[in-house]
């Protein structure tokens, strides 16, 4: 770690942010479930605090922790994924401003981009963003961000963050590195080059299937006053206990990457031997085209795996059917194991794209249950 944070990461997790309260000693931060706070006289802030929207003690406790974790110098907790996402795009970019996103990206991101920053006058293209020359074959004048996710939503693609940081950099563009899937326990894109580190909260950094909210976190502290002042300004801020069941549960985040990791790698061993199964998309496979950048970039593997079927989609609706364990629904990093079929759920958006996904496609979220009872399971929706 950097001397700003000198502890390990599990350390981190539990402390950063979250010092004992000073008037009761409690050791977990209070839910300040607050609208204003009284002042000492005109002016006179206690803390810094007036407004929740512009800052909340539970939610400072969340950015402070967020902050450390990604080793960042900034951190800013949104009520959603898509939320810090829209304030990071509308602080960075002006009409006429080009971005280059991910031929495999998230559908709620390409929908942002196609259907509401374009009406904005930005434009967008994609590139293969595992492709370092791919993707500066597409960079233009006027190309302000380079997005990227690794490992990508759903195909698990890897991007080398180093590699694409070199070409941004280039370029005078931002990086912008969604680190949802990974989560900062198995990477930290800020140390490889990035700008800034997006999250969906939501999904591992909560654990639980009971928060939505999402994160920036970023090196620069010009920038961090930037984003701060649009926060402010749009107001999407994460709500005090939504930040609290975020900070509850990064707690345990590498104690449950550790089994997701561990869980996910069997079921892709499985997928792999299964006759039904045409492909496995997983990045801890040593065929995956992107392990060795995994590998070198990231602590583990993940608890995410997406396949295709034999028998075309209709076979891939059936097989999400059939599992019992495996919960059908949207969403991921929970500690329940999920199944959904990308193209009628998650990325419908993304239909007749360049983004559109494989019909076959079924995406796993593997959680932290008995592997052998998961397994089980697979198998009979498969059979």
């Amino acid at each position: 770690m950097t001397d700003q944070h000198p502890h390990s990461f599990e350390t981190l997790a539990i402390h950063a942010g979250q010092e004992a309260d000073p008037l009761t000693g409690a050791v977990v931060p209070p839910i300040y479930q607050v609208s204003t706070y009284k002042q000492d006289g005109v002016g006179g802030l206690r803390g810094g605090y007036e407004y929740s929207r512009s800052a909340n003690p539970t939610r400072t406790a969340l950015e402070e922790n967020l902050a450390a974790l990604e080793g960042g110098r900034r951190g800013l907790a949104f009520a959603s994924g898509l939320a810090a996402e829209d304030c990071l795009l509308r602080t960075l970019l002006v009409p006429g401003d080009h971005v280059v996103i991910p031929n495999d990206a998230y559908g709620g991101t390409f929908r942002l981009f196609a259907k509401v920053v374009e009406r904005w006058g930005v434009e967008w293209s994609v590139a293969d963003t595992s492709d370092p020359a791919a993707v500066r074959a597409a960079l233009r004048p006027r190309t302000k961000v380079l997005w990227v996710e690794t490992p990508s939503n759903p195909l698990l693609g890897i991007t080398d963050i180093a590699a694409v940081a070199d070409v941004a950099r280039t370029a005078g563009a931002r990086l912008v590195v969604d680190n949802t899937f990974a989560s900062p326990y198995l990477q930290q894109p800020l140390a490889l080059g990035a700008d800034v580190v997006v999250h969906s909260t939501t999904k591992y950094m909560g654990g639980h299937s009971d928060v939505v909210g999402g994160a920036l976190i970023v090196s620069d502290p010009g920038l961090g006053d930037e984003l701060t002042f649009h926060q402010n300004a749009m107001g999407a801020v994460a709500a005090p206990f939504d930040s609290w069941l975020v900070l509850r549960g990064i707690k345990t985040l590498g104690v449950r990457m550790d089994r997701h990791s561990a869980n996910a790698a069997r079921v892709a061993e499985l997928l792999t031997a299964h006759p039904k199964v045409t492909e496995v998309f997983y990045p801890g496979l040593p065929g995956h085209a992107g392990h060795e950048v995994a590998a070198k970039q990231m602590r583990g593997f993940g608890g995410m795996v997406s396949f295709r079927v034999t028998g075309g989609e209709e076979a891939a609706v059936e097989v999400c059917n059939r599992a019992k364990l495996f919960t059908l629904g949207e969403s991921l990093g929970g500690v329940e194991s999920l199944i959904e079929h990308p193209g009628r759920m998650t990325h419908a958006s993304a239909a007749g794209s360049a983004l559109e996904v494989p019909a076959d496609l079924v995406r796993l979220s593997v959680g932290i249950e008995s592997i052998d009872d998961l397994l089980g399971d697979l198998t009979q929706a498969l059979a």
